[in-house]
């Protein structure tokens, strides 16, 4: 167990994680940007460490200055939340090389599974059923020949990223020649990567996430299951867990009042 834990997030994120230390008796250490030096999550931590700057870039996604914080405090662990650092590969590989245990995937893990067609690569190798899907796609002539066989509709995504960000859905050839560029072009602004892929576009489907923790020494759990289908722009909105056939009215989704939580 950790004796001290630096939390590199802010609001109500980083008030939970406070509340969940407290409760396990581990000093909480809270970091700040200049906007929020009055915020919640500052006065309820053990310790708060300003970060200076009013915006994310100059404060939260600071990694020299998050690492400054923990050594300061002597964090021996570091806790993203999600956002900001959670899924950065040179954050991980930092906290690594620092001797700072991150709370979450190894560096490797990270750049493993950022991408999401090597995602689907890794899934195969371990026989994990998918959708029918490419690998990254070259030219747009590959992409069309490659939709022929998958079958319209399907989904043109770009690799890196997430939040729905370049996600077009394509009914016909017409369709996949105007998004290719756009998607290309989003993916390259937003993740400074152009990859894209195609996989099949399945109607009325359900966002189900499966949460997985692991104490770094081969052991593995499986913490439960979320349907996250409702959403908004490719966001959620709304998580009920657990994800289940409800035995009173037979639908996909728990009905019973302690299963709704509201993320």
């Amino acid at each position: 167990m950790f004796s001290t834990v630096l939390i590199a997030n802010r609001g109500e994120i980083a008030c939970r994680a406070i509340r969940t230390l407290k409760s396990l008796g581990v000093k909480s250490v809270a970091v700040y940007s200049d906007a929020d030096r009055n915020a919640r999550h500052v006065k309820e931590a053990d310790v708060a460490i300003a970060l200076g700057g009013d915006k994310a870039s100059d404060s939260y996604l600071r990694i020299d200055k998050i690492l400054a914080a923990a050594k300061e405090t002597g964090a021996e662990a570091i806790w993203p939340g999600y956002g900001f650092l959670s899924e950065s590969l040179p954050f991980a590989a930092a906290c690594e090389e620092a001797g700072i245990a991150f709370v979450g995937p190894t560096a490797q893990q990270i750049g493993e599974f950022g991408l999401k067609h090597r995602a689907r690569e890794l899934a195969a190798s371990a026989g994990v059923p998918m959708t029918p899907g490419t690998p990254l796609l070259d030219s747009l002539e590959e992409a069309l020949s490659a939709a022929d066989t998958i079958g319209y509709p399907v989904m043109l995504k770009s690799t890196a990223g997430g939040g729905g960000i370049g996600l077009t859905r394509c009914d016909d050839a017409d369709a996949l020649r105007n998004a290719w560029e756009s998607v290309r072009r989003l993916g390259e602004q937003f993740f400074s990567d152009a990859g894209v892929f195609l996989e099949r576009f399945i109607d009325r489907a359900r966002h189900v996430e499966v949460q997985i923790f692991g104490d770094g020494t081969g052991k593995v759990i499986a913490l439960g299951e979320r349907d996250c289908s409702l959403q908004r722009r490719n966001q959620k909105v709304v998580e009920e867990t657990p994800h289940r056939t409800c035995r009173r009215r037979r639908v996909k989704r728990c009905c019973h009042p302690p299963c709704a939580l509201v993320s």
